[in-house]
């Protein structure tokens, strides 16, 4: 079961003891009487008013405070009455009551004023001041958290959904004005959180509007309605995600279906989730946030969506993450559960279950260490078997933008939160529909709180073309651009900016790992990956000044280097779960021997970690390729491994070469192993570690290197002047006398490619050359 129910208040365990105890024998009947105990309303300050009827069939009110878990009683008609709803201020001198006595129906409101310890003086509403709030309504909702009355008027083929926002001072305005395209003719009216009457619910349920609306701390707004379907075996409802400008309507075709079953859909409202519950049937979890698409929204069926303490349909959600079951008189506290949802995700087999199970995880629930361990072991198992979204790369963004946004106001609006741009899937059994709706209209001044951030979500909406999010398409041109310069145009003053923001990325990222780091990472520098950090500080720090201005140049430095050293502390973490899965030493840099299963499955976790970071231009730690390639050099047969390279799947890191050419000895095997390797060096990687390899290939490869060199800056120059025999033994090889003569000649003239290597010279070539032929005859050079 996905949902938790913890019972906060249950009128069978926390009243009925106190009532057997005053002796209330006709609130325990459970025949004829069985309704004559129930909640009338739910307090602001959570304390719960409930009705029962006494041994005289007079009707007493009681309040239950859910802080001290006490009762109190507070009043007692000694009349047979129906209680619709009930409310009580602090002090205990206001009783609003609203009743129906017999047949005929009549709402009053009494004062309760306290003058001695046992009387009361009732006044009659008439006598209270009363204001005109609305008329002409067919539904209507009171949000008591927040004082807010949600109400919907007809308006000629549609309806118009408004709201009033009271104030403590008494004072109250009409703030939102919202169109829908809901019919209301020959509809009853139907109000919602104004009593928690299970009898009058089920009498006029039939000819009145299903319909909730719900608000989320983020600024979202939903109205959320369950329509009538003609089809037996379907369920139609609709989610109006008014702060995004679009309806979603949800035609749900039921596995099984029985005749007594109701087909109602209930609403709970989880702040960054909105849950649609059939019992029985499905339950729905809608992201609030995100609910562009459905693979971002939970829908269960079977045994993940059981409930067992809900099993009808008459649920309120109160205030949110809240469940009153009006029929059984029992209030939970709703929350979805960690375990249940990790295991969700472990045992799904589709991708759109995966998805909305991975965002839900690191949306919904605070980040943990334990939390993110078990969905990186996931990752690791999973990674080839998620087809149309890579988990990692959802991983690291969908983290990331949960971490940063509730830093800054605003910052969710422009920060990446998925890695996908569409998705076409389907969920079996699930139609959806969207239509684009009007935005709803706000009429208020210097409002705090929700309505700020409704406006601001509004806002967006109506100018989010071009899209507002961060994206890395600039970012991905520029690092190429900046990879292709030449050494020389590296010491700009741009460049050097750019490699000074890598510098404090690396310098505060520093600061939060204190242990000793179990993967040899961040213990080098890399020149490519640095670029690209300091690049992607340069342009999501542009990117967010020219939307968050007001937050001042100093507040977004501070964002921005949050955001790429997380980054790189996520793959960081990710590369420690999978060492610490596996077992493998803090250091594979050892060549002499193959690798074990152990370091090949790190190998290929590393490779999908290299295809999603290239997939969203994104910078690795350092020292991350010179690890993959020695794994590589471990794990992998020369062919493949060389495939590998010529791919740029792995990348040639002179740390790693370096050891490479030093470390293994000149056996047939390795000596093929290091030729492949220095024949794929860039030239100038190649000019700073071919010197570790003392052999005559790697000789007749750099004397081959140096005479090209020497040739191709000779250009249409001629050679004029004799030189002198180089050789202590003059040699007779024509060929080879005349070239060493040109080279000497060249170098005379002050042309030295090779100037970091004195020992490369004409003489160098002469010597390398002669030892190469006398290899290849089969003699012994001396």
């Amino acid at each position: 079961m996905l949902l938790r129910l913890a019972p906060e208040f249950e009128l069978r365990r926390d009243v009925v003891p106190w009532l057997a105890e005053r002796g209330c024998a006709a609130a325990l009947d459970t025949s004829e009487n069985s309704s004559a105990l129930y909640i009338v309303n739910i307090e602001r300050n959570g304390k719960i008013i409930y009705t029962w009827k006494g041994n005289q069939r007079n009707t007493h009110i009681g309040l239950y405070d859910l802080q001290t878990k006490q009762n109190e009683h507070l009043y007692v008609f000694d009349k047979d009455l129906h209680i619709i709803s009930c409310s009580v201020n602090n002090e205990r001198t206001l009783l609003a009551v609203s009743f129906c006595q017999y047949t005929e129906e009549e709402r009053a409101s009494q004062l309760l004023q306290s003058e001695e310890e046992h009387k009361v003086v009732i006044q009659k509403s008439g006598q209270l001041p009363r204001a005109k709030v609305v008329d002409d309504l067919v539904w209507a909702q009171w949000d008591m958290m927040e004082q807010r009355l949600f109400y919907i008027v007809p308006k000629e083929s549609k309806s118009t959904l408004r709201c009033v926002q009271f104030y403590p001072d008494e004072n109250f305005n009409s703030i939102l004005e919202s169109h829908l395209d809901i019919a209301v003719n020959d509809t009853q009216l139907k109000l919602v959180n104004f009593g928690y009457d299970y009898c009058q619910d089920q009498d006029v349920a039939s000819k009145c509007l299903n319909l909730q609306v719900f608000t989320s701390k983020a600024g979202g707004l939903c109205v959320c309605c369950s329509l009538a379907s003609d089809i037996p075996h379907e369920i139609i409802y609709s989610i109006y995600f008014l702060h995004k400008g679009y309806n979603k309507t949800f035609t749900v075709s039921l596995e099984r279906a029985e005749s007594h079953q109701l087909k109602e859909v209930a609403f709970m409202n989880l702040d960054c989730y909105v849950a649609a519950y059939l019992p029985g049937q499905f339950l729905h979890l809608l992201n609030i946030q995100h609910p562009d698409l459905l693979c971002y929204s939970l829908f269960l069926t079977g045994e993940d969506a059981r409930i067992d303490t809900l099993q009808n349909c008459s649920i309120r959600s109160p205030w949110v993450s809240t469940a009153l079951d009006c029929e059984a008189g029992s209030l939970y506290d709703v929350s979805i559960s960690d375990s249940a949802l990790l295991q969700f995700l472990q045992k799904s087999k589709r991708d759109y279950e995966r998805l909305a199970a991975l965002h839900c995880a690191l949306l919904y629930f605070q980040h943990t260490e334990d939390l993110e361990m078990q969905i990186i072991r996931w990752i690791s198992e999973n990674m080839s078997t998620c087809h149309s979204f890579d988990p990692i790369q959802e991983f690291i963004i969908a983290s990331l933008y949960c971490r940063m946004c509730p830093e800054t106001q605003n910052l969710d609006k422009l920060l990446p939160y998925t890695s996908l741009h569409d998705w076409i899937g389907v969920v079996p059994g699930v139609i959806c529909a969207t239509d684009i709706i009007s935005l709803p209209v706000l009429e208020f001044q210097n409002s705090k709180g929700f309505w700020e951030k409704l406006n601001s979500n509004l806002e967006s909406v109506k100018y989010a073309e071009p899209h507002l999010h961060y994206q890395s398409n600039v970012l991905r041109r520029e690092w190429r651009n900046l990879s292709e310069e030449r050494e020389e145009r590296r010491t700009t003053v741009y460049l050097r900016n750019i490699f000074e923001n890598a510098k404090k990325v690396l310098s505060h990222l520093g600061t939060w790992d204190s242990e000793a780091r179990l993967v040899p990472l961040f213990e080098e520098e890399d020149y490519q990956q640095q670029l690209l950090m300091g690049l992607m500080v340069v342009q999501l720090k542009d990117h967010l000044m020219r939307h968050l201005q007001y937050v001042g140049k100093k507040k977004i430095d501070q964002i921005v280097l949050d955001y790429v050293a997380n980054l790189l502390n996520l793959v960081h973490r990710i590369m420690k779960e999978v060492w610490r899965r596996y077992q493998l030493h803090s250091c594979v840099f050892c060549f002499d021997e193959k690798g074990s299963a152990g370091e090949f499955a790190v190998f290929h976790i590393m490779s999908r970690i290299l295809e999603a970071a290239n997939g969203m231009c994104m910078p690795l730690p350092p020292g991350f390729h010179t690890l993959h390639l020695g794994l590589g050099v471990r794990c992998l047969p020369l062919h493949t491994l060389l495939h590998y390279i010529d791919n740029g799947v792995l990348q040639l890191t002179e740390t790693c070469v370096r050891k490479l050419l030093k470390d293994l000895d000149d056996t047939e095997q390795n000596e093929k192993l290091k030729f492949s390797i220095v024949m794929r060096l860039p030239e100038a990687l190649g000019q700073k570690v071919r010197q570790y390899w003392n052999h005559p290939i790697n000789a007749n490869l750099i004397a081959r290197k140096y005479v090209k060199l020497l040739l191709e800056k000779l250009g249409n120059r001629q050679c004029s002047r004799p030189i002198p025999e180089r050789l202590s033994v003059p040699v007779e090889f024509l060929p080879l006398n005349y070239l060493a003569n040109m080279l000497t000649e060249i170098e005379n003239q002050g042309v030295h490619p090779c100037e970091k290597q004195d020992h490369v010279n004409a003489r160098f070539v002469e010597e390398t050359a002669l030892k190469h032929t006398m290899t290849l005859l089969g003699l012994k050079y001396s």
